[in-house]
């Protein structure tokens, strides 16, 4: 169980604590089944919150994605000079990376509050950037004893990417491409939701902007950076 989780369950109990004593005193002072109507509704209303405020924990039927072929050419291409937005306020040129890199590419990060596109659970692989983001925080430490970094990206607005980024206490950075500069450079993959094109999930490794591994398609995302780190102790010779 996770810090964030712990906390979640500690507070649906306090409410579910309090809305009994609420129950309990309308009970008393009307009748039973005013009590039992509001108490229904204070479950649901906590059952609700519960669930849209927690986007980590990954439904169990999500659809898995197939592969397509639309990443079979990325081994072996050298990132272009593209500049992105960076989470720390700076800007990161993809073609002046230098060593082992991994670049997970996600659709978008979904808030607190705020609800995802409508059939976004019905999108093969597009449920799943929170846990896939919170495995690779997890694993962080493994990685740089690798001597390996970590970026994310995705198409989202800078802001989001640093709200995201604050909020699941990432300790590396997220880059913005909202204008779909790699889909023009490199071909990535995506997909079309509420009118909006953001990008298919995928990883790769890097070695001096060269790619040299791509994880395509990825599922579950939670499982990505094992998946990466797996490779990486089975390939610590880098490619000529």
């Amino acid at each position: 169980m996770t810090p964030r989780r712990a906390r979640d369950d500690r507070g649906a109990r306090k409410l579910n604590q309090a809305w009994g004593e609420v129950r309990a005193f309308l009970a008393s002072a009307c009748n039973t089944q005013m009590a039992s109507v509001v108490g229904s509704i204070a479950t649901n209303s906590i059952h609700i919150t519960m669930n849209t405020s927690n986007h980590s924990r990954l439904p169990s039927d999500l659809p898995k994605p197939v592969d397509d072929g639309a990443a079979r050419h990325l081994e072996g291409l050298h990132l272009p000079s593209v500049i992105l937005a960076s989470s720390d306020g700076t800007s990161i040129d993809l073609g002046s990376l230098k060593g082992r890199w991994v670049i997970y590419v996600y659709p978008m990060t979904g808030r607190p509050g705020a609800p995802l596109p409508d059939g976004w659970n019905d999108v093969p692989g597009a449920r799943g950037c929170t846990s896939q983001s919170c495995s690779f925080r997890d694993h962080h430490k493994e990685l740089l004893g690798l001597d390996v970094g970590v970026l994310g990206l995705s198409a989202q607005a800078s802001d989001e990417q640093c709200e995201a980024k604050d909020r699941l206490h990432l300790p590396f950075e997220l880059l913005c491409d909202a204008s779909l500069k790699l889909k023009q450079a490199l071909r990535l993959p995506t997909f079309a939701i509420d009118g909006i094109e953001l990008y298919k999930r995928l990883t790769f490794i890097t070695e001096d902007d060269r790619i040299s591994k791509v994880f395509y398609p990825v599922f579950p995302p939670d499982r990505n950076a094992d998946e990466v780190l797996s490779w990486l102790h089975n390939n610590t010779t880098r490619s000529a």
